[in-house]
């Protein structure tokens, strides 16, 4: 699983070349979508207007909910100093979950914002994508 952090989601809407070619690809591959965490959405849009329009034009993006259990485990984890609700948010996407197989991968402009264990991707590197 993909997950697009609150970074990543506005470069997506600013039209990033190598998210908005991910975001592509993925639309012509059956199952695989990019993860965005609703909170991250949210402060997106908060940030840039109309953000959320550019990013949902993609079939490929889907908004993770914020359902009970992930609203008193982002609070948890912002109670105990992980960062903000859209970064918590982040975080607790990209945990394992019985309905998603595999490792998850954050995009992100900030990876230092995230525990060690959890795998992350500049998206500004210079290998991002095969972007040299």
């Amino acid at each position: 699983m993909i997950i697009l952090d609150t970074g990543a989601v506005k470069a997506l809407a600013a039209g990033h070349e190598a998210l908005s070619l991910l975001a592509a690809n993925m639309a012509r591959t059956p199952g695989e979508q990019l993860r965005i965490p609703a909170l991250c959405l949210m402060q997106a849009e908060a940030d840039e207007e109309r953000a959320h329009q550019q990013v949902l034009a993609y079939s490929s993006v889907a908004v993770d909910p914020l359902e009970t259990m992930a609203a008193s485990t982002v609070g948890t984890m912002m109670r105990d100093g992980y960062g903000g609700p859209d970064t918590c948010h982040a975080l607790y996407c990209a945990l394992p979950r019985a309905e998603f197989t595999g490792m998850s991968i954050l995009l992100t402009e900030h990876e230092s914002a995230y525990p060690p264990g959890v795998v992350t991707v500049d998206i500004n590197s210079p290998g991002m994508l095969g972007f040299h």
